[in-house]
């Protein structure tokens, strides 16, 4: 979320002079709007509601996408209230911050540009290839900073970058494009040589029919006009399209939703995965992740394997000719990722709850991927779109992260990827949510918000124990360790 377009001329010697100034020091631009729609990665209350929407500072040119948590499902009834990366066989420069570290790998690259050498531009295989594991974060790069994160990312290894674009926010009613800020996000990605994954969320009024009700439109083809405005403003640029967000929830579909709305969803898929092809065959289409919940309740959600089953079901599973991969978001809450449904668990209190249902694992991506092979989709990969636990923060639904210290996060966090890696060969790319997230809900006096509290980065740009855990598994998996 920073535009610190300077790091490609550091020196070796000046990325270790600069690197304190980077993760010490502050932005340069307004601190609030973001990625508009809420994770809901977590373990979530019986209400839900839309709440504490921060308004930007800075306005583009239509309403700008802002800063938004959202109540989401839960499942149960009980709600409780550094290290260093490993070794790589390269030099490292270890750096301090305010209170943990940030590795830089010292490679050719490095010794001659002073920042991490460039991501492939390769793309990962969609379909059910063997190959290999990429991995991402989501990134709040509205109204920031975005060259410092994004510098910040790279040292982290990270090969994708997730952005969220609420489309209500972006196209204007007379179907031209409210693109400055989008515009210099997309290339700060570019210029980093990143890959870009756009989440495209939230419904503009003219296309709903309804004020507000940031849903799906009820016209399949505006979503095609709205992504071909998109793709033919960046072509090349953009190397994948997350077609929605949550959607089995009811806050994501006008405040009601049903299995029966997982037609309109795939019709809506059908349309934009046509218009994407037609302009980038390239561009991976990712069919939305789905809110891991066991909840069925117009008001609140569709349960994630129902939703699911719908999807797979719909004119005789014609879906599978419109997405590429199926993303997932696992709803960690407080369990360790090697643990499982109906088995003792060795890391949460005793009694703390968040074990009623199998949604409340990070294995519930198993029970996702037998839905996906029973309805013949399993030539499809899995993408983790959003994956973390929260630590301590305020949020209602999220109580349960205040067990969960900063040290288990990086722990459960580097534990994920190692599963991912040794067990689900069919999870092409893996997304931690969030980088920074932290930052701006600091700046805005709310640093216990829940966001904040998946984040790699605190909010006065250091790093957590989870960033230098996930920098050094990523190194390692890619040196072949």
């Amino acid at each position: 979320m920073k535009q610190l377009k300077r790091a490609r001329w550091w020196a070796a010697v000046g990325l270790m002079l600069w690197l304190p100034f980077l993760a010490a020091c502050g932005g340069n631009a307004s601190p609030s709007a973001s990625n508009a729609t809420a994770t809901t990665v977590a373990g979530i209350t019986a209400v839900a509601s839309a709440a504490a929407t921060v308004s930007p500072v800075s306005p583009v040119a239509s309403a700008s996408p802002a800063l938004t948590t959202t109540s989401a499902p839960a499942t149960t009834d009980t709600a409780t209230t550094s290290a260093e990366p490993s070794a790589t066989g390269e030099a490292t420069t270890s750096v301090a911050t305010t209170d943990t570290t940030i590795t830089t790998t010292a490679s050719a690259a490095t010794a001659t540009t002073g920042s991490p050498a460039p991501a492939s531009t390769t793309q990962t295989a969609p379909l059910g290839s063997k190959s290999q594991l990429e991995y991402g974060v989501v990134a709040h790069l509205y109204y920031t900073d975005r060259d410092r994160v994004l510098t910040l990312a790279g040292f982290g290894n990270f090969d994708w970058i997730r952005q969220q674009v609420p489309w209500k926010d972006t196209e204007k009613a007379d179907h031209t494009c409210g693109c400055e800020e989008l515009d210099q996000i997309v290339d700060a990605v570019s210029n980093k040589h990143k890959k870009l994954l756009l989440s495209i969320v939230k419904a503009p009024d003219f296309a709903t029919g309804h004020k507000g009700d940031n849903g799906m439109p009820q016209d399949p083809q505006s979503f095609a006009r709205f992504v071909s405005l998109l793709l033919n403003r960046y072509k090349g640029k953009v190397q994948a399209i997350e077609v929605w967000n949550e959607q089995n929830l009811a806050v994501e579909n006008a405040g009601h939703v049903t299995p029966a709305d997982a037609s309109r969803y795939v019709e809506l898929l059908k349309a934009g995965y046509t218009a994407i092809k037609a302009i980038d065959p390239s561009v991976i289409v990712v069919a939305g992740g789905l809110s891991s919940t066991g909840v069925n309740d117009p008001a609140i959600a569709v349960a994630d394997g129902d939703y699911l089953k719908a999807m797979y079901a719909y004119h005789n599973g014609e879906i599978k000719n419109y997405f590429d991969v199926q993303g997932f978001h696992p709803s960690d809450t407080l369990h360790s990722p090697d643990e499982k449904f109906g088995e003792p668990s060795t890391t949460k209190p005793l009694g703390a709850g968040w074990d009623n249902s199998t949604t409340h694992y990070f294995r519930h991506i198993e029970d996702v991927r037998a839905v996906m092979e029973q309805a013949g989709i399993g030539d499809h990969k899995i993408w983790i779109t959003e994956m973390g636990w929260a630590t301590k923060n305020t949020t209602l639904g999220y109580e349960y992260g205040n067990d969960i210290s900063q040290e288990q996060q990086a722990e459960f966090l580097e534990g994920a990827l190692q599963r991912i890696k040794d067990n689900y060969d069919y999870v092409g790319a893996a997304f931690i949510w969030n980088l920074n997230f932290a930052i701006p809900w600091t700046q805005q006096g709310n640093s216990l918000h829940e966001q904040a509290s998946f984040g790699l980065l605190n909010g006065d740009w250091s790093p957590r124990p989870a960033f230098t855990r996930v920098q050094g598994f990523i190194s390692k998996a890619k040196s072949g360790q």
